[in-house]
């Protein structure tokens, strides 16, 4: 038999019993329509999806997409990484190929009052992702990220929506910004990357935490270490599609049916049946983006 190419979509997984939502993915960085995602999905269980902008153009997707789409609900933001470009066009040497001249602050503040006009919009249940990214990115860059962030924790305030964090390699820079804004009521950590230890810490909090396909990676342990602490109604599922597809198929193309394969990782972690994992999960993530 020739093995699957790395760009093969993984087959179909055994049907959820319970449905389930994927709370963090791209539709529009995925093949094919809409109609066929959320098809492909409800087949396999997965019966809701939380669509994420990472732009200006990416969150007028995600409104409009929603609102065409009862089980769709989007989330609005800049990416982390977007706040630099916009302020300095080259953050950091983030980009050099393709590199653009900056807007600065005034084209950043004009960027975010888009985000909270569709913030504002009712189909939208989110600000996100937003956070913090510091995988190659320099002190300009990682300033433009955190006023970026801030105004983003006050725009989910202001509208009474969700916040989803966005934490790569700044866990404790995000913790001390969402201490010093004081966080919404809903708060989010997509693609959850701590440990133990942080994830006792969001506890405490009462962080929502998100889980994604890297909690089958075989090197995760952490990540498995910190599912086992996590309260387990502050724990979600997502796949951040096309992005960090679970084992067995690590490196091909994810998309929102793959999530049963995650759910049955995370309930082996937890020692439960998949059902009764399937049962909190959704009912957690309709209790965290107020749906």
């Amino acid at each position: 038999m020739t093995p699957a190419s790395r760009d093969t979509p993984p087959p179909l997984p055994e049907p959820l019993r319970v449905a389930v939502a994927d709370s963090h993915t791209h539709l529009d960085m995925q093949g094919g329509t809409v109609e066929e995602a959320l098809r492909k999905a409800a087949s396999v269980g997965v019966t809701t999806v939380v669509q994420v902008g990472c732009d200006v153009k990416g969150s007028r997707w995600a409104a409009e997409t929603a609102a065409a789409y009862d089980n769709v609900h989007a989330a609005v933001a800049l990416h982390p990484n977007e706040a630099p470009r916009i302020v300095h066009g080259d953050p950091d040497g983030w980009s050099r190929q393709g590199a653009r001249p900056g807007g600065g602050e005034a084209a950043l503040d004009e960027a975010l009052a888009e985000i909270e006009a569709l913030a504002a919009l009712p189909h939208v249940r989110a600000v996100g992702e937003t956070g913090l990214d510091h995988f190659r990115t320099g002190p300009e860059g990682m300033a433009a990220q955190e006023r970026s962030f801030r105004a983003h924790i006050e725009i989910a305030k202001r509208q009474g929506k969700a916040l989803v964090i966005h934490d790569r390699e700044a866990h404790a820079d995000v913790l001390r910004v969402l201490r010093e804004e004081g966080a919404p009521e809903r708060t989010v950590f997509h693609c959850y990357s701590g440990d133990a230890e942080m994830a006792r810490e969001c506890a405490a909090a009462g962080y929502y935490m998100s889980f994604a396909g890297t909690v089958t990676f075989k090197n995760a342990q952490p990540l498995r270490d910190a599912l086992a602490v996590a309260p387990l109604e502050l724990v979600l599922v997502e796949t951040d599609a096309p992005y960090l597809t679970p084992a067995p198929y690590r490196g091909r193309p994810n998309a929102p049916y793959l999530i049963p394969l995650t759910v049955r990782a995370m309930a082996a972690v937890r020692g439960l049946d998949e059902d009764a994992m399937a049962t909190a999960l959704a009912a957690n993530t309709a209790r965290a983006f107020a749906y």
